[in-house]
């Protein structure tokens, strides 16, 4: 289980960045694809920066880290990335509930997020529901990374009830 969840700093950006390098790497993905991504991969200072970054610390290490991108009108989790031997312990449910109280704090009903088709499973058991898909075909191969919501508004009664249901 991770220690505590802050801000990330600007100079956390290299680390981040390994850590979804390593994250993508860990669902076997070529690595003509890995190569492909690593625009999409990559974390900046300027991104921290300008958005709200946190990490998932362990023994003063970086464990995993989850953005929350808002605009006018959206809530979007992006950049949830977890150490490859730290999934499975905790860490993700802990990034995604601040990134849940923080979306709910800045008056947000929703918070919407493109799935890795791996980390679905993962979003369902936390509540999420799928809205559709985005087309993400790569190297001629058609791919499409699921669309998901997860409701903010929800009491803690109702959200627990959810998550026993996608169990």
């Amino acid at each position: 289980m991770h220690d505590k969840i802050r801000r990330a700093h600007p100079d956390d950006a290299a680390t981040l960045t390994a850590i979804a390098h390593a994250a993508k790497r860990h669902w076997n993905y070529p690595e003509k694809w890995i190569k492909h991504w690593q625009a999409d991969l990559t974390i900046t200072p300027e991104f921290i920066a300008d958005n709200e970054v946190f990490v998932a610390m362990i023994d003063d290490e970086i464990a995993g880290c989850c953005a929350l991108v808002v605009s006018d009108s959206l809530a979007e989790i992006e950049h949830m990335w977890i150490k490859p031997e730290c999934m499975g312990a905790g860490v993700g449910r802990a990034l995604l509930e601040q990134a849940r109280d923080r979306g709910l704090a800045l008056g947000f009903s929703t918070l919407e997020l493109s799935a890795d088709p791996n980390a679905e499973g993962f979003y369902l058991r936390m509540g999420a529901v799928r809205i559709g898909e985005v087309s993400a075909d790569i190297a001629g191969q058609a791919r499409a990374l699921p669309r998901m919501k997860i409701d903010l508004d929800t009491s803690e009664t109702d959200r627990q009830s959810n998550l026993a249901s996608n169990l």
